[in-house]
């Protein structure tokens, strides 16, 4: 298949898909590689096109009018565990986690896509996690780590904020 026309196969599957594809699967669909999906992806990006590669898979973002509203925290945790349940402390709550960020004294800000706003995703996250054997992106800052949330309102930011704190996992001072 040439590549245009794979490319133009390939964003079409990404807009009629409403859960994210693995790079993996996509390479397997259109036998080529990996790699070649992640050219492929730069491309269409390169477009205009706005998709997000999330530990799930590529996606694109569904048009929507967007009344939510984004906020972000300051959290400070070691481990697996402990990372697990922030974050589903916030799901639980009614609030997505939309990425992570940390102040590296080397590099500057460096910042991950999470976009986990379920169980059944942040179930997914963490197994990714664990299989991979990867470390957070805390443990570069010794645990200190921001989230960027998505919340339905200020009620749902301040019970998330609350709840994190009776956890001592919010940084002092928020």
């Amino acid at each position: 298949m040439e590549s245009t026309n794979r490319r133009d196969e390939l964003l079409g599957i990404l807009e009629r898909s409403e859960s994210a594809i693995k790079g993996t699967d996509l390479a397997d669909k259109f036998s080529v590689t990996r790699q070649v999906i992640v050219q492929d992806i730069a491309i269409l990006r390169a477009r205009g096109i706005t998709i997000i590669a999330t530990p799930q898979g590529y996606i694109i973002p569904p048009k929507t009018e967007n009344t939510l509203i984004r906020k972000t925290i300051v959290s400070s945790h070691k481990g697996y565990d402990h990372m697990e349940d922030e974050l589903r402390t916030i799901v639980d709550l009614g609030g997505k986690i939309i990425d992570v960020i940390v102040d590296h004294p080397l590099y500057g800000e460096i910042k991950s896509p999470i976009n986990v706003g379920s169980r059944y995703e942040l179930d997914e996250f963490m197994k990714n996690i664990r299989e991979t054997k990867a470390e957070p992106l805390s443990s570069l800052t010794d645990g200190l780590h921001l989230h960027t949330l998505e919340v339905k309102d200020e009620n749902t930011f301040n019970m998330i904020k609350k709840a994190l704190k009776e956890k001592n996992y919010l940084f002092e001072g928020q």
